[in-house]
């Protein structure tokens, strides 16, 4: 889905809600197949490399918004997400309950499990069971098609500053490089960094 079927922000406008806000305005209208105004987050993302989201998720400073189905593995073809030990629960500010969980995602680079890290970082947003009002989980859709609603989660993509591999390689002429060939290009410097290094016997 492009951005250009999805409605716009005002000049001078940025989207940069709570965590709450993103559960309780976004994610519990997607999960329960209600309208959300403004409809300004695209789905069906998840297949998409980070640095492939520009133009298609919604962006807000250096960060990407989208809609995804919960998935079992976060393979792609160049790479995959790898889930790290860090979940927060996110609680609303007038019941006080838990209403979602906020989930963290670092990309890596090759095959599991051992890719290389990026700078690519994603929250994944996924509703509490009692959040949904639907007593089976699932709705009808148009097409009366049975769709599973509580499977849906909202991403949140930037890339962070930091040692791990970046994705800002490109060619002398300023066209970008595949992430393979940014790959390989870190493994030479790595290479280099060994043949300069002085060994001591």
């Amino acid at each position: 889905m492009e951005m250009e079927d999805s409605c716009h922000l005002p000049p001078g406008f940025r989207f940069c809600p709570t965590d709450e806000e993103l559960v309780l305005h976004f994610l519990y209208p997607k999960s329960s197949l209600l309208p959300c105004y403004p409809n300004i987050i695209p789905d069906h993302l998840h297949q998409l490399h980070p640095w492939e989201l520009h133009g298609k998720a919604l962006l807000s400073g250096k960060r990407f918004f989208f809609f995804s189905q919960m998935m079992e593995n976060r393979v792609l073809e160049n790479g995959y997400w790898k889930q790290l030990d860090i979940e927060e629960p996110i609680f609303s500010s007038g019941s006080g309950k838990k209403v979602a969980v906020k989930k963290l995602f670092e990309f890596c680079i090759g095959e599991a499990p051992f890719g290389i890290k990026t700078n690519w970082l994603m929250q994944e947003y996924h509703l509490c069971n009692w959040a949904s009002p639907l007593s089976s989980h699932f709705c009808k859709t148009k097409g009366h098609k049975k769709v599973d609603c509580s499977k849906w989660v909202l991403c949140k993509v930037e890339e962070k500053k930091g040692n791990a591999q970046s994705l800002s390689y490109s060619y002398e002429d300023g066209s970008a490089l595949s992430c393979l060939d940014e790959m390989f290009l870190s493994m030479d410097d790595d290479l280099d960094d060994i043949s300069s290094s002085k060994f001591i016997f």
